[in-house]
């Protein structure tokens, strides 16, 4: 299933979050719009750069290593 590489996936950057007291939990995935929606958590939320650390580094490892993944949205 592609929620299970997904996860994999974020295995690489969770150690990251971590350093910083935040961390990162994957909501749903939209077969139809090829987006993950993510839940970002601890020091993460509310953080100026929490879509920084989305979009410029969460999103780029999972197209990367998750075929099917073009998008992730943050939902809270």
């Amino acid at each position: 299933m592609i929620e299970a590489e997904i996860e994999k996936a974020l295995e690489i950057v969770r150690p990251m979050l971590a350093l910083h007291r935040g961390g990162v939990e994957l909501v749903s995935y939209n077969e139809v719009t090829k987006t993950a929606n993510l839940r970002l958590s601890g020091m993460c939320v509310g953080c100026p750069l929490s879509e920084l650390t989305l979009k410029g580094g969460i999103e780029e490892i999972l197209r990367a290593k998750v075929p099917g993944v073009e998008r992730v949205e943050a939902v809270s």
